[in-house]
């Protein structure tokens, strides 16, 4: 067990708060298809970043935006199966709406159709893809993250599944809470995970008479 007390915490969407692989698999699955790729390794690619950054590398010489608003189109319209993670929904529920927000690599159509497909809260503010000129490993997600919370990094708890937002969290100054929803540990560890769960479902979260937060694993 671990006791954690932090201010704010900084939640990933696919793979913390929602279940969208079995689109996310379809929908990269076609696109590397069309393309000439190997859909299995295009996937892990794409996992945990923006899209358009998957697209740059793969395409150097293709037109990027229009790919990335075909992908956009694709997996805006593919909500089969989306749901939320265990323990998801509970826990952000015990959340003050002031000390949690999303830190997210979808764009910001994309992060909220896949918010409601899965039933969960909306925060007042979340950052996405639409909102920053570097995406995850930068730490430039996380660090906006935190200041729309009003916080320092430091102050913060970020909730991960993918390597590459890992290692933004530890750069932007923050802990950092693996999920082994979707990497083995060995890669979680790598990436600078400070601590790994199963899920959500794994951590209990209880506000002080300070308002601070306390994170029980």
């Amino acid at each position: 067990m671990a006791d954690i007390i932090c201010r704010g915490v900084l939640f990933d969407l696919d793979g913390v708060l929602v279940d969208s692989t079995p689109a996310v698999e379809r929908v990269w699955h076609g696109w590397a298809v069309e393309h000439g790729f190997i859909p299995a390794e295009v996937v892990r690619q794409a996992h945990g970043r923006p899209s358009i950054t998957t697209i740059r590398e793969l395409l150097p010489d293709g037109d990027h935006e229009k790919e990335n608003k075909e992908v956009e189109r694709r997996e805006i319209a593919d909500v089969l199966g989306v749901v939320p993670l265990p323990g998801a929904l509970s826990l952000l529920r015990g959340l003050p709406d002031t000390a949690w927000t999303i830190v997210t690599s979808c764009t910001k159509p994309l992060a909220y159709v896949r918010i409601g497909a899965a039933g969960l809260p909306v925060p007042k503010l979340l950052v996405t893809a639409s909102d920053i000129s570097r995406g995850k490993p930068d730490p430039e997600p996380y660090s906006k993250g935190a200041e729309i919370l009003h916080l320092a990094p430091a102050d913060c708890v970020v909730v991960e599944d993918a390597p590459a937002g890992i290692r933004a969290g530890r750069a932007a100054g923050a802990r950092v809470l693996a999920l082994r929803t979707t990497a083995p540990d060995a890669e979680l560890q790598a990436a600078g995970a400070t601590w790994i769960v199963d899920d959500l479902s794994h951590v209990s979260v209880y506000v002080e008479k300070n308002a601070a937060i306390r994170m029980v694993i």
